[in-house]
């Protein structure tokens, strides 16, 4: 029989998360409702998952070594990864020796590299992917854009919201896609991926959560990004069944063979019926945050009960919602939002400032959420809202 601890007893049932951003917070908070003691990892100090954990540290989540040392002195029963830039190699030695990594040390690391991720989907699961080449030098580069063909999307194998991802048009953008994919990768310069163009009517995120040895979906969720960074998402988006069918049968391929439990953030590309896989990620998903006004249990409420074992058995939808991002841009380590009186005004709407310690360069802040009779009038009421945010540095 399942049984959790007490907090700071040693009996506690103990959860390191490897990551504490805003979607790292949200999972802290659902862990602590069902009586977790949680620590945060990250590598600056006062992260938004530190500001509500029980206790934190602060290291480069790429030095193994000091990964190591904090789990061995924490002794958790449970390693999160909420991020995509860790010493994974660690965590495949850690779990080897009998930590549990969530959902395995192994989905991390392959999520963590493009490469890992695209030859388990395309070449031994053999699921529809956007043409693609691999690249490590300039001119191995070079040679997979004449293969591929432009116009392309270059982004480095490691790296996320958006970062070093560039669309090469012409052949005047080359050189310098490569210089942006170099310094945009999360582990410093490296190989990329150069991916062909999908010729798509829409994307999604389609959050599987692996629980209770079932497997579950929330409603489709269609998504705006910038640069690779998202923008607004709403819930749910509108696809055939019969592409709404293929999605579920691809999310529920691609996790099974990672393996464990929590939830997944499957990303898949729709032509009409035909379906195309993208990414994954094995942890919330950014775009997923809707699911903060949109169902009784948030992606971040089921990834909690998931990974503790606890059993799933419906998500109830509320109904058409958006979230649209209060993004800040500036350098700042005082800001101030104002105006949230308007933005709260509005019936059926939230608000969620991720608390930040600062601001630098483009940096999403906060999110706000939104329901209403249709997708469409869900998804202006989110906006309206996050545009009446004022922001001050």
């Amino acid at each position: 029989m399942l049984q959790l601890g007490t907090p700071f007893s040693n009996t506690a049932t103990r959860v390191l998360m490897c990551g504490g951003g805003e979607l790292g917070k949200e999972v802290v908070i659902e862990l602590q409702r069902l009586g977790a003691e949680v620590i945060v990892v990250d590598r600056y100090p006062n992260a938004p998952g530190m500001q509500v954990a029980d206790r934190s540290h602060t290291i480069s989540m790429l030095d193994g070594e000091a990964l190591r040392r904090v789990i061995e002195a924490e002794k958790p029963n449970l390693i999160v990864p909420e991020i995509e830039a860790i010493a994974t190699d660690t965590l495949v030695e850690l779990e080897a020796e009998g930590f549990k990594v969530v959902p395995t040390a192994r989905a991390a690391q392959l999520t963590m590299n493009r490469e890992g991720i695209r030859r388990l989907a395309a070449e031994e699961l053999s699921i529809p992917t956007s043409p693609y080449r691999f690249a490590e030098t300039y001119e191995e580069y070079k040679a997979a854009v004449d293969v591929v063909g432009i116009p392309c999307v270059v982004k480095p194998i490691m790296s996320s919201s958006g970062k070093g991802q560039s669309t090469i048009k012409n052949a005047d953008d080359v050189e310098a896609a490569w210089s942006y994919a170099q310094e945009g990768g999360r582990a410093g310069k490296g190989k990329v991926i150069v991916e062909g163009f999908v010729d798509f009517d829409y994307e999604i995120t389609l959050l599987t959560v692996r629980h209770d040895s079932r497997t579950s979906f929330c409603e489709p969720i269609g998504h705006i990004q910038v640069g690779g960074d998202y923008r607004q998402s709403w819930q749910p988006q509108e696809m055939s069944e019969s592409a709404l069918a293929t999605s579920r049968e691809i999310a529920e391929k691609v996790t099974a063979a990672l393996g464990g439990h929590g939830i997944f953030g499957v990303e898949l590309f729709i032509k009409g019926d035909q379906v195309y896989f993208s990414e994954v990620s094995p942890r919330p998903h950014d775009t997923g945050m809707v699911t903060m006004i949109s169902q009784d249990l948030s992606e971040f409420a089921l990834h909690a009960r998931a990974i503790l074992g606890l059993p799933i058995p419906n998500i109830h939808f509320h109904g058409p919602s958006a979230s649209s991002v209060i993004l800040v841009e500036g350098e700042s380590n005082q800001v101030r939002f104002g105006n949230l009186q308007q933005v709260l005004a509005e019936p059926n709407t939230e608000l969620r400032l991720f608390g930040k310690p600062e601001a630098s360069g483009q940096r999403r802040m906060g999110v706000v959420l939104a329901r209403d009779n249709t997708v469409q009038e869900a998804k202006e009421k989110a906006i309206r809202g996050s545009t009446s945010v004022n922001v001050e540095l």
